[in-house]
């Protein structure tokens, strides 16, 4: 059995190709949507890609199912599981026509793909109609399970969050239910042998969890023994409550990821090829005509100089938090980027629906241009004596568990990756002083604001500036905050 993990840093995903090296067939399991890379890396190994699996509808990129399906014709298998609102409902709507050579597992179903084994197992709660898949190699002999593909549902040290249906895909009251799901999903997981590997979808900085491990694959043994939620599986009151507190906010996107993937993402043929601009007046030129411009310089280089009303999206692994919450996915895209990053950051925009990546300008050529601007900024000391003035607005834009345990007195609290859907809170006379922790999340929440018209000013060091100087904020319980939206 030929196996492979091929894992994106940015959207901290693992998807897994798996092969029967006697047959020559291979499998991919939970694909992203450029899936030219799969398809490459089977060919290297001699293989031939003939299925495509999912373990649920995504929330966090758009699957790769259906590209793959119509660039090779192979067979996709999907859940049938969890009732008929989260079914995938592309799988009769073939590009020219016709349906996808497509199966609907249900639980205890089986398949192969060559000698490989792989049975199915209903895992609801991270999602209802989520599913895992137990490996047997079949050709080296074996007649149990080596290993689970278990998707968003258990990671390294953590599980799969149960709330995303309600607060990102705005399903109203599904997050407690779900997570008592995600209990007996649990209790079943507990029964499986320890030898059992575990192949999760999901790394470090993942926001499917709140905790997830950096290391690739663990235990069923392991995790018994280590992983904080599944030490409360005896308590089931207990597991709830622990899972449900502290999640962070989604980002904006994963509601638009989880409709489009259940009805079917657009077919992308091939990547976007932006066009290398020649000066920063066509960057500026692009940007008045309605071109949402990407920077992706470094927050410091941002705070420091950049073309006005552009958007502040450093290439880090939170890139695509930041540009799936404040980019239109159908206005045209511009970026800011080293010729290194330019390939890198259009595959990870196309992961998340952001396809009309037009063109892009290097970094030496952004710095001639006389018209740029510094992003307004205010140390703590400053910031502390604007307060309390009129017109002034205290923004903290960490996440809500940050914020409940310590802030700045008098400040309001929106997620950075929620502020868009926000901006009806937020007054639009006067000045908007923008913190975070350290000044990084601060920055682009700024630069946000500042695209929409509103007089927002950095604060520079952020929360951990503000503490060092001794200025006085407070502990404990907030105020309950507005439900993310």
């Amino acid at each position: 059995m030929f196996f492979r993990q091929i894992y994106d840093p940015v959207l901290a995903e693992a998807a897994y190709l798996i092969g029967c090296q006697r047959s020559g067939e291979a499998i991919i399991i939970d694909p992203e949507r450029d899936v030219d890379r799969y398809i490459e890396a089977a060919r290297a190994e001699g293989l031939r890609i003939v299925a495509v699996a999912e373990t649920h509808i995504h929330a966090d990129f758009l699957s790769g199912a259906r590209e793959l399906a119509e660039r090779t014709g192979c067979r996709v298998y999907v859940s049938g599981e969890g009732g008929s609102e989260w079914r995938s409902r592309w799988l009769s709507a073939k590009r020219g026509g016709g349906a996808y050579d497509a199966v609907e597992l249900h639980h205890d179903d089986e398949f192969r793909i060559g000698n490989i084994l792989f049975r199915v197992v209903h895992t609801p709660g991270h999602t209802p109609e989520h599913i895992a898949y137990l490996v047997t190699d079949l050709g080296g002999g074996a007649d149990e399970p080596m290993g689970v593909l278990s998707g968003d549902f258990v990671f390294v040290g953590d599980l799969g969050r149960p709330d995303l249906l309600e607060s990102a895909a705005g399903v109203a009251g599904v997050a407690e239910p779900s997570a008592h799901q995600l209990h007996a999903s649990v209790k079943a997981f507990l029964r499986l042998p320890d030898f059992l590997q575990v192949w999760p979808a999901h790394g470090a900085g993942s926001a499917c969890g709140k905790a997830l491990g950096a290391v690739p694959q663990t235990t069923v043994g392991y995790e018994r023994r280590f992983n904080p939620a599944l030490r409360l599986a005896d308590d089931e009151a207990r597991f709830v409550a622990d899972i449900l507190e502290g999640q962070p906010e989604p980002p904006l996107y994963f509601g638009r990821m989880k409709v489009e993937n259940r009805e079917g993402p657009r077919i992308l043929d091939e990547l976007p090829r932006p066009a290398s601009l020649s000066s920063a007046a066509s960057l500026r030129a692009a940007g008045a005509d309605g071109a949402t411009i990407l920077d992706c310089r470094r927050s410091s280089e941002f705070r420091r100089a950049h073309v006005p009303g552009s958007l502040s999206a450093p290439f880090d692994p939170q890139f695509l938090h930041v540009a799936g919450s404040y980019v239109d996915p159908e206005r045209e895209v511009m970026l800011v980027a080293a010729p290194p990053q330019v390939e890198p950051a259009v595959r990870a925009l196309i992961r998340i629906g952001i396809d009309r990546i037009t063109g892009w300008l290097p970094p030496d050529l952004l710095a001639q241009d006389p018209g740029l601007a510094a992003l307004p900024e205010v140390d703590v000391h400053g910031a502390a004596a604007r307060m309390g003035g009129a017109g002034v607005y205290v923004l903290d834009v960490r996440r809500a568990a940050e914020y409940a345990e310590d802030r700045i007195t008098g400040s309001h609290n929106i997620a950075h990756t929620r502020l868009a859907a926000r901006l009806d809170e937020i007054p639009r006379d006067g000045t908007i002083l923008v913190h975070c922790r350290s000044g990084a999340r601060s920055t682009v929440a700024t630069a946000f604001l500042r695209a929409r018209g509103l007089d927002a000013v950095n604060v520079a060091g952020g929360m951990l500036a503000w503490q060092r100087a001794g200025l006085p904020h407070e502990r404990g319980a907030a105020a309950p905050c507005a439900p993310c939206r």
